[in-house]
């Protein structure tokens, strides 16, 4: 039960501002009670006792985790002393050791002891302190002069006498005292598989006057170290072990292996946990202590519990009494929010609702029909037909649906109508009728919704003239499109030009992608047919994101070639379409096939430009070998009439003779397939032997030049895609321009040099060979480098400027780059370097035919 208000007190607003400053505590508080309304002291009155119990409980467990604080601390100091006492001991006992193996070490540079002496006094240690497991004796480059070990030691960490420290890290701490000399201390890592733990190791240095004479190598067993070297005590009342760097345990048994969360093993997490590097080792060695679980704290008493218990009961009930009065309030609610909502509906819909009695009386019409017309609800209900919202000129048609209307004849649909504003504006509607029921089912009238649709009239107006501008365009297009659904042969559409070419059928638009290699409806069905996936080699990404692809094909009931460009798309229906679309390219490849057919025939006429200049130098190459051949000739025959040729004399003036007319062969032969017209044929090739027959025929005009020739081709290159009869031309163009340059510069003797390089390089990103011409000429100018690889132009006086300009064409017709750059010593120009670059050939280049990259064959001449 609660207070009802004071009726003299309206609510808070009619207390003074003063009341609260000059009355009682009791009055203030039951002043303020009584100004809430009854809904208010309701709910306050159900949240004050749990929130008095939740209080009570965080009272409960804030003085319990309090007390846990405590006793964690106490716990975690006591570690962390103890442990630093542990660590503290551990250092005192590694210092004295460290004392004794340092004199043993100063006794052995000062030459006091030898071997014999130093493994008697070493045994003496290893005996008298367990820890010590073995002590060598290691020179100056790291060999062991002597050893001994504690029979402990397993026979893989024993070390021999002439054994040498190379690798690994003692080895590594080794070369770090031969430095430094001072001792070093090393805990190597104990690897995969390793069964017995390493030995904590300390490097001593021998030092003789200041000299590196060595090292003492004493080695400590990490288990030993923790038995004999900490307390028993600390050793009792936890569980300790030693680790390494990376967390590895050395001695020792933890309570909880490394890297697994203490609350898994039943133990405290990490407050009874503490670790400690140990000195002078450092961070290589760390003593680590969990101390044992000694008692269940205070959490886990019953009392807590039981306290914990009897809240959580407290605030169950009283929350579910809560409930039980909120329940009942919000049915309540319910009901006035339900009215409100029907009521707001009403007003806010923006479809205009009218309903008609069975007579056609006008009985209620809401807001937004009002809203529409312009007329107001008053001025409508009640209204008879003729309603004022027709329009004069529709009268009798409307008339007409009304009849229908009232005598249930209803469009489901629907039907459209022309409406009249009060202000004499026109607009279409949509009017949907249905019959009204009352809440007994009787049948009193008629419901009617209006939409206002003259803005959908309007876009969808806009969108029949679109749509009819777009099929125009498409019609007067000069490609072919059509599209057809996959899995039938059923055209969705096809233009003007699809029509003229291949008729209404899907015929023609199959024929097209299985040409140019694309899934299509037929590869579709037969996939079906043999129970594969229906949608094999479809796009997997989202159709509107498909990248189109394109091949051209050769048509020949056409006698056209069409580039064919095909993509997958959504049709208005849902169905999985494709689109084709054909352009007619016969006119750009009959261009490309006659610009091929010239440009070859360009290249021939270079390379005939090239041997008519070679000519004289031809010549004088010729010259020799012949020459040769008539000096052997002359002087068997003289001395045959004279009798003096001897059998050996004629059998080896007859090979100089055959040699002599091989050479002259092989020339004329060179030459003669240099020149010789072929058609282009890109296939591997092997980068030597194209540059010996470039060198060989350069050869000839720089020796009639007076040019030495300096080639170097990097060891096993692979092989490149190539015409070697083309690239062999571009060679021999850029070597013999350079020899042309150097003539004209007037070079002496001794910087007339070209010099051809031939490497493997990179070039965005892919691998490939550059060959490079670096000549000593004068250079070129910077007007001429802007130029220097247009068609016609040329430096030199008889010149036709085609040579460049068909190596750079040629270069980039085998997928390559040309370039030409000035070589300066200081600022004066100091020659001139061409050079090219040419991919290598992938492993699908060498499973294609030659003819493959020859898509229209031509009888060579």
């Amino acid at each position: 039960m609660h207070s009802h208000p004071d009726p003299s007190a309206s609510g808070p607003d009619s207390i003074s501002p003063g009341f609260y400053e000059s009355a009682p505590p009791v009055q203030w508080w039951r002043t303020w009670w009584r100004s809430l309304s009854p809904t208010r002291q309701d709910r306050l009155a159900a949240l004050a006792p749990m929130a008095a119990v939740a209080l009570f409980l965080a009272a409960i467990l804030v003085a319990f985790w309090y007390l846990r604080a405590e006793e964690v601390d106490r716990e975690q100091e006591a570690l962390r002393r103890d442990v630093e006492y542990a660590q503290q001991r551990l250092r005192l006992r590694l210092l004295e050791r460290q004392e004794q193996i340092m004199r043993l070490a100063r006794d052995a540079a000062n030459a006091e002891i030898g071997p014999a002496e130093f493994g008697n006094r070493t045994e003496v240690l290893i005996t008298q302190y367990p820890e010590l497991q073995s002590i060598s004796w290691a020179t100056v480059d790291g060999q062991i002069l002597a050893t001994h070990a504690a029979p402990t030691v397993s026979s893989e960490q024993l070390r021999q006498v002439g054994e040498v420290l190379r690798t690994g890290e003692t080895a590594d701490a080794f070369r770090a005292v031969k430095m430094q000399l001072q001792p070093v201390y090393l805990q190597p890592h104990k690897e995969a598989g390793e069964v017995s733990a390493p030995m904590l190791q300390l490097q001593v240095p021998l030092n003789s006057s200041g000299e590196f004479g060595g090292a003492i190598l004493a080695e400590y067993s990490v288990d030993s170290l923790l038995r004999y070297g900490i307390p028993t005590e600390v050793l009792a009342r936890y569980a300790l072990s030693l680790r390494d760097d990376r967390g590895q345990v050395l001695a020792g048994t933890p309570l909880v292996p490394p890297g697994q969360p203490a609350h898994r093993m039943g133990m405290r997490p990490q407050a009874n946990q503490y670790e400690v590097a140990v000195g002078p080792v450092g961070t290589s060695l760390v003593l680590h202590a969990q101390a044992y679980r000694a008692s269940l704290g205070m959490v886990g008493s019953a009392l807590f519990w039981l306290v914990g218990t009897l809240s959580v009961m407290t605030a169950w009930l009283l929350l579910a009494t809560w409930r039980h009065t909120r329940r009942r309030m919000r049915t309540q609610e319910a009901l006035v929010a339900e009215t409100n909502f029907r009521r707001a509906m009403e007003n806010s819909v923006l479809t205009g609702m009218r309903a008609l009695d069975l007579h056609g009386r006008i009985t209620y019409v809401n807001a937004a029909f009002c809203q529409m017309t312009g007329w107001s609800e008053q001025e409508l209900v009640g209204q008879m037909p003729p309603y004022p919202y027709w329009p004069d000129t529709d009268y009798d048609t409307l008339r007409a649906k009304l009849h229908d209307e009232l005598a249930g004849k209803t469009i489901h649909g629907g039907f459209q109508v022309r409406v009249r504003r009060k202000n004499g504006s026109q607009f279409d509607a949509r009017l949907y009728v249905s019959p009204l029921i009352d809440a007994h089912g009787q049948h009193t009238g008629w419901m009617s919704s209006m939409t206002d649709i003259t803005e959908p009239n309007r876009i969808r107006d806009q969108l029949a003239a679109s749509h009819e501008r777009f099929t125009v365009v498409l019609e007067a297009l000069d490609a072919s499109v059509s599209v057809a659904p996959l899995g039938s042969t059923e055209v969705l559409f096809a233009n003007k030009l699809y029509r003229q070419w291949f008729g209404s059928d899907a015929e023609g638009h199959l024929r097209l992608v299985e040409q140019a290699g694309v899934p299509s409806a037929r590869a579709h069905q037969q996939s079906n047919m043999d129970d594969e996936d229906g949608l094999m080699g479809l796009p997997t990404e989202e159709l509107t994101s498909s990248v189109a692809g394109n091949a051209e094909i050769f048509v020949p009931e056409l006698g056209k070639w069409l580039e064919v460009r095909s993509r997958y798309l959504s049709w208005v229906d849902g169905r999985l379409a494709q689109m084709v679309i054909a352009t007619d390219i016969t006119p750009r490849r009959l261009a490309e096939e006659q610009n091929a057919r010239q440009a070859e025939r360009a290249q021939s006429v270079s390379r005939l430009i090239t041997m008519g200049e070679m000519a004289s130098s031809v010549a004088h190459e010729l010259n020799q070998p012949l020459t040769a051949i008539s000096n052997y000739s002359s002087g068997m025959l003289t001395r045959l009439a004279n009798g003096s040729l001897t059998e050996d004399q004629m059998k080896f003036a007859l090979e100089k003779t055959a040699h002599q007319a091989q050479r002259a062969g092989q020339i004329i032969q060179r030459i003669r397939s240099f020149v010789k017209r072929s058609e282009p044929n890109r296939a591997q090739a092997n980068v030597n032997d194209m540059v010996e027959e470039a060198v060989e025929l350069a050869n000839i005009e720089l020796r009639r030049r007076n040019v030495s020739l300096n080639h170097h081709v990097a060891a096993r290159l692979p092989a490149v895609m190539a015409d070697r009869i083309l690239i062999e031309q571009v060679l021999v163009n850029l070597m013999k321009n350079g020899a042309e340059s150097i003539d004209l510069s007037d070079r002496p003797s001794g910087k007339r040099s070209v010099e051809l390089q031939v490497r493997p390089t990179m070039q965005d990103g892919k691998e490939g060979v550059e060959f490079s011409v670096t000549d000593s000429g004068k250079g070129l100018p910077p007007e001429v480098l802007d130029r220097l690889f247009e068609a016609f132009f040329t430096t030199k006086q008889e010149g036709m400027g085609m040579g460049l300009n068909l190596c750079r064409s040629i270069v980039e017709s085998h997928h390559g780059r040309m370039r030409a750059e000035n070589l300066y010593n200081g600022s004066e120009v100091a020659g001139c370097r061409f050079s090219f670059w040419l991919p290598l050939a992938s492993p699908k280049d060498s499973e294609t035919p030659p003819q493959a990259n020859n898509p229209n064959p031509r009888t060579p001449v």
